[in-house]
């Protein structure tokens, strides 16, 4: 991935009336201000949620265009029988190249993001969506041009996955940070839930318009994040690591709704500017290898990748992939009810996620969520498996309203949990020097999986069923004692307190009680010296 330069501040860089000032004299006492909910950090936040919608619309309209005549007709197989079909291979391919694309987009995202300042980054992502569109809309029968199209949409989708919740954390206020994150994942839900209707309402079309229309929606989509992003200020830390000190002080203010000379501003240009002497004291050149040889970066780089990991192995997919089949034994054949009761369920749940998220920690809400989806997984398995007539589902409907119900659990579980805390606990787990590469690997080892599961799920449940369920019921018991031992408590801390927690060996069981006032009073001592390499003697 190479090397490439951050420009780093040092005390002497900065005007004296714009240096951190956290032990005021009795001469110029403030008060801790009590950051507010501002208009501005709600609005940056849900701006850059819109790409979550993007996200979802695209993984969402794919699954109804398969069934839809003219969309068979002009990319499916012909049978013996004379029906289109897709083959495994074909319909694994188009699903899952969207998520190779976003693989690749998620690992080239970081240097962008750096290279070019968060919001910058956002909009040209935006634009690949423009691109991928073009060349799905523009294909006529060879569904290798549509694949390809899914691949170019990929790469705009797993850009925005990695710098939207970089911006979004960058920007809140400690207090609707976890919230604001989380609505990256509300609009992913909704993203979902608007494909399914608007599927729904083209899908007795007979000509290309059926899945054209849906299709050339995320234009829309990203044409509006694309433009509306820019009207937004920079994140404040990458601001001020840019050398842009004044504007950072003024953009921390504004979002936490506090006059600029407030003790909340300077303590946060404070931490900012003691994170960044204390990197500069490594090196002036990033180099790609330091995320796992720098004390204690292992720890967090190889802890993003599995939560990543955890986030698709959870097997909230899996439910929407037998969907179909199980509302089935209730009387619902149309596939596409199917989806919109599911795909609304989810949205519904994650509404409710934002004020769970707001209200109780992160450790809590993740490892109860893992062990609600693992029970969900365990009656789905045995229950599917053992008393589901699998050949004639309508022959067992009591059997198909227990699995309908805990389908339905599971995506509730997912919603108010892994769905949206993920993006929130890896956004907060990386200093600024590493944050961007860091979160590319480990929004790059969600999508990796994303397409292992795409592609390779229907291969397997055609040769064991619903026990596949069985193997993510036991992901979801490993991810409750990974959240146990590993991941400390983030919950209303600012991003400079949550990497003084790693580095210091905070014990995560205990982390909820760390007190950051000690540690504080030093780093606002150390803001008083310049300790740069460049001026030190």
């Amino acid at each position: 991935m190479g090397a490439f330069t951050k420009r780093k501040l040092s005390n002497s860089q900065i005007p004296e009336d714009e240096r951190p000032q956290v032990e005021l004299s009795h001469s110029h006492s403030v008060t801790q201000d009590e950051q507010k909910v501002t208009i501005l950090a709600l609005a940056a936040g849900f701006t850059a949620s819109l790409g979550g919608l993007i996200f979802g619309y695209v993984s969402g309209e794919i699954s109804g265009f398969f069934p839809m005549k003219d969309y068979s007709r002009r990319f499916g197989q012909l049978d013996a029988s004379g029906n289109y079909e897709f083959s495994a291979a074909r319909q694994g391919t188009i699903v899952g190249l969207v998520s190779i694309g976003a693989l690749i987009g998620a690992l080239i995202a970081g240097k962008m993001a750096d290279m070019f300042g968060r919001r910058l980054a956002i909009s040209l992502s935006a634009f690949f969506t423009c691109v991928g569109t073009v060349i799905e809309i523009s294909s006529s029968t060879h569904w290798v041009q549509f694949a390809v199209g899914r691949l170019v949409t990929g790469l705009s989708i797993g850009s925005l996955s990695v710098v939207i919740p970089m911006y979004q954390s960058e920007c809140s206020p400690a207090p609707i940070r976890g919230v604001i994150v989380s609505s990256y994942q509300l609009f992913i839900t909704f993203g979902i839930w608007l494909a399914e209707i608007v599927n729904l309402g083209t899908e007795k079309m007979d000509n290309s318009a059926s899945w054209r229309i849906p299709n050339g929606l995320s234009f829309a989509w990203a044409l509006i994040l694309g433009t509306l992003i820019l009207f937004f200020p920079e994140s404040p830390r990458y601001a001020y690591s840019h050398g842009r000190p004044a504007e950072a002080r003024t953009t921390i203010a504004k979002l936490a709704g506090v006059p600029e000379n407030s003790a909340t501003v300077e303590h946060q240009i404070s931490d900012i500017q003691n994170k960044l002497n204390e990197e500069s004291e490594l090196s002036q050149e990033f180099s790609f290898s330091e995320i796992f040889t720098v004390p204690r970066m292992l720890y967090r780089t190889i802890l993003g990748i599995v939560l990543g990991t955890g986030q698709q192995l959870c097997g909230v997919n899996y439910f929407f992939y037998f969907g179909t089949t199980v509302f089935a034994s209730t009387g619902i054949s149309n596939s596409y009810i199917t989806q919109l009761i599911l795909g609304s369920v989810n949205v519904v749940a994650t509404i409710a996620a934002l004020w769970v998220v707001r209200k109780y920690g992160r450790r809590p809400i993740l490892m109860i969520g893992a062990a609600w989806m693992m029970t969900c997984f365990l009656v789905y398995a045995f229950v599917g498996h053992f008393a589901l007539d699998r050949e004639n589902p309508e022959n067992t409907p009591a059997a198909g309203r227990v699995l309908i119900t805990f389908s339905c659990l599971a995506i509730v579980a997912f919603a108010v949990s892994w769905g949206p805390l993920v993006w929130a606990v890896n956004s907060e787990l990386y200093p600024l020097r590493y944050r961007s590469v860091c979160m590319g690997l480990a929004t790059a080892s969600n999508w990796f999986w994303n397409f292992m599961l795409s592609f390779f799920t229907r291969f397997i449940t055609d040769k064991i069923d619903y026990l596949y369920g069985l193997v993510f019921a036991g992901c979801c018991g490993a991810l409750i004692f990974i959240v146990f031992f590993f991941v400390i408590e983030s919950k209303d801390r600012t991003l400079e307190e949550v990497d003084t927690m790693y580095v210091q060996r905070v014990n995560p069981i205990t982390s909820a009680k760390w007190d950051s006032t000690g540690v504080r009073k030093e780093a606002g001592r150390s803001t008083a010296v310049d300790i740069s390499p460049s001026t030190a003697a």
